[in-house]
């Protein structure tokens, strides 16, 4: 039992819903299933009583002291949302699959309402799988080292390249091969102009692998991600951005450890002056299952490499712990707090508060 929640734990940000789905049709050669998630969730969160936009501001120097003065109040937000997925399957030949994978999220606000999945493709139970539409990129496999929290999520993981994240117009390959998981994915140049004919969306790849080793616990991985921006930060066109990532888990009994680093080049924006930048950052991770309660722990930093100007120079620095009660495969609560320690006085209260998240998850 204990190894079967750390595993459902360090799994969370897999597809929602995937181990409980519900087969509604099957027959010798297709199935279908549906699954998902209903999820209340109340952030109790530092919140902006008065709006500040750059655009009303002539330099950003006065955009961040507007920031830094900003007028707010601890207010109780509804971020509550429901998934829903479809999963489809049909044999085309002996150990070869024709698949469909469907997810739209439902949130207490529903003008954040979203098509997380949308894409379809050939699965081979010998040479892996390979689709076209909305689908992951390959560094996710590698983020999720870390991105175990029943709420927060990962600082520096959650920074990665669109083309490394779930995102459009991709063209996604995954393989297992005895202890070697590899995954590629290409995101195609778009359709999307500016009105002044200029592209406005990102293109580029991915590539990771992940490797366990034997059953010592001990799993490794590494990747890499290289996009374009169209039309950049700072209107820069056809900027190139980079990232590096490496990995590494260990699981004993019912402990599991993930740490996680993280080289950028021209990935990042400084949070004082708004300055295209590199960017490194590191992050550890840790679950503990006593029972049916899982406790999970994640630190994560994330700092400018190239700040010539003297300004404020992290860009992330949190540590999060929850406790998740998992009262059977398909219920669970938890609570949640991270300690945001960016500094208010250089990046405003707003972006420096503290949360504190309640939330209870049924998934079917």
């Amino acid at each position: 039992m204990n190894k079967n929640l750390i595993a459902l734990a360090v799994a969370a940000a897999t597809f929602s819903g995937a181990a409980s789905a519900a087969t509604v049709y099957s027959d010798d050669t297709s199935s279908l299933a549906i699954g998902g998630r209903v999820e209340a969730r109340a952030l109790l969160s530092e919140n902006a009583k008065t709006q500040v936009s750059q655009d009303d501001y002539k330099t950003y120097n006065e955009y961040h002291q507007a920031l830094v003065n900003q007028k707010t109040s601890n207010d109780v937000t509804d971020i509550s949302r429901v998934r829903i997925n479809i999963d489809a399957k049909t044999k085309i030949a002996d150990g070869v699959q024709g698949i469909g994978f469907f997810e739209r999220e439902f949130k207490a606000d529903n003008s954040n309402d979203e098509n997380r999945y949308m894409y379809a493709g050939v699965n081979s139970d010998k040479y892996g799988q390979i689709v076209y539409g909305k689908a992951d990129g390959s560094l996710g496999m590698l983020t999720d080292f870390t991105d175990i929290m029943a709420y927060a999520g990962s600082v520096v993981g959650g920074s990665k390249l669109a083309v490394a994240d779930r995102t459009t117009n991709n063209l996604s390959y995954v393989g297992t091969f005895n202890n070697l998981t590899f995954k590629a994915n290409y995101v195609f140049d778009g359709a999307a102009y500016n009105n002044d004919g200029k592209k406005t969306d990102q293109s580029g790849f991915s590539t990771a692998a992940k490797y366990t080793v034997g059953d010592t616990g001990l799993a490794l991985g590494v990747g890499y991600a290289q996009q374009k921006d169209q039309t950049a930060i700072n209107d820069a066109v056809n900027q190139t951005s980079k990232q590096t990532f490496a990995v590494a888990s260990y699981t004993v009994g019912d402990l599991y450890f993930g740490g996680l680093y993280k080289y950028g080049h021209r990935d990042a924006t400084n949070l004082i002056n708004g300055d295209l930048t590199d960017s490194q950052g590191y992050e550890f991770a840790a679950a503990y299952t006593m029972g049916k309660t899982v406790f999970t722990t994640t630190y994560g930093f994330m700092k400018d490499e190239r700040n010539t100007s003297g300004a404020y120079d992290e860009l992330a620095n949190a540590l999060s712990v929850d406790g998740t009660y998992y009262f059977n495969s398909n219920f669970r609560t938890y609570a949640s707090y991270t300690f945001n320690m960016l500094d208010k006085n250089k990046v405003g209260k707003v972006a420096a508060s503290d949360q504190v998240v309640l939330g209870a998850r049924y998934d079917f």
